[in-house]
């Protein structure tokens, strides 16, 4: 059989007008697990209501951020197919999961070279019904219609792989030599808490207590707030962070529901006005700087926190195209397609 790589991002509007936003807004928000309510309330909420405002204000976001190549997250992920490309032996195709990069067109790619075995790679190092999942269920959608003879296999959720947290934390320490910060902080991308429960394999054990995601079970291996704590936890632990210099939140949330805590934003700005003058954050559920790290993170977040008394904010940039974690994703290819 021969083998190839569909490595799978999130996705990125065409442009930063409205209409290229609202377009690749509605097919983001109607997936039926980034908002998991029933299709005609969905569609009420999605179409009647947040399409009709929501854009204007995401676009003149994606404008701040957009760079002249085109979308960060597009061209960093093609950066980062290219340095891969370079390193392995087997195709390596790139798609997204919303956006005009989809997922069938990397697997027609792939095809289209002989490939009939393809190793599916959602860039998430943590599992998530609106991450990994839903790439996971849209790629044998398309299997099954159009490529039935192909065989797809995927990559589970790396976020406590040793060799992962080493490139991650010493991309982190790299980053922040020579800065004296006081507190560094891990933002993760928030969920709704009813996403966990959901995802939770026994039924039983995701409480979001304070104690279950420190208390071993196999719901871990599809809880995302289990995960992200992990991470938080194993770089402290590879850096010997000392206690109480480090901290885990959880941001971009949407609407009224109960979503992951403690917030970003509202951290960020508990910490400033606690005193803290210089601080750090990095933002391990992205792999690519994007919207949320280049514009919520590093311009918003920094706002709020000069807002509040605090001085130097630095932003650790993701691991993008970094050599490091190029070399790493590389030599993972590169085991799979000898076996």
């Amino acid at each position: 059989m021969k083998k190839g790589i569909l490595l799978v991002n999130l996705g990125s509007p065409d442009s930063p007008d409205p209409k290229d936003v609202k377009k690749y807004l509605g097919e983001f928000l109607m997936d039926e697990r980034v908002i998991d309510i029933p299709y005609t309330a969905r569609a009420l909420l999605v179409r009647g209501i947040i399409l009709k405002t929501r854009p204007k204000a995401s676009a003149a976001a994606y404008k701040k951020i957009w760079w002249e190549e085109g979308s960060p997250l597009i061209v960093i992920s093609e950066r980062l197919q290219d340095k891969i490309q370079k390193q392995v032996d087997v195709p390596v195709a790139l798609a997204m999961r919303y956006g005009s990069m989809t997922i069938e067109k990397g697997l027609r790619e792939l095809v289209d070279q002989g490939v009939d075995e393809v190793l599916l790679f959602p860039l998430y190092p943590q599992f998530a019904m609106a991450t990994t999942e839903t790439i996971l269920v849209k790629a044998e959608e398309l299997r099954k219609l159009h490529f039935p003879n192909l065989k797809i296999d995927s990559v589970p959720a790396f976020y406590n792989r040793a060799d992962y947290i080493e490139v991650l934390a010493n991309s982190i320490k790299h980053h922040l030599q020579g800065k004296n910060y006081e507190h560094l902080l891990f933002s993760y991308h928030g969920v709704p808490e009813r996403h966990i429960r959901k995802s939770d394999v026994t039924k039983s054990h995701c409480k979001i207590d304070g104690s279950c995601c420190a208390t071993p079970s196999k719901a871990h291996e599809f809880c995302y707030r289990h995960q992200c704590l992990e991470v938080t936890r194993l770089v402290g632990e590879f850096l010997q962070l000392e206690e109480g210099t480090y901290s885990t939140s959880f941001q971009s949330r949407l609407g009224f529901d109960p979503w992951l805590q403690p917030y970003t934003d509202r951290t960020i700005e508990r910490l400033g006005k606690q005193g803290t003058k210089n601080m750090a954050i990095v933002t391990p559920a992205f792999v690519s700087d994007c919207l949320e790290t280049l514009e919520e993170i590093a311009m918003e977040g920094e706002e709020i926190f000069h807002e509040v008394g605090g001085d130097q904010f630095t932003t650790i940039p993701c691991l993008n195209d970094d050599d490091d974690f190029v070399n790493l994703l590389s030599k993972w290819i590169t085991d799979w397609s000898k076996n």
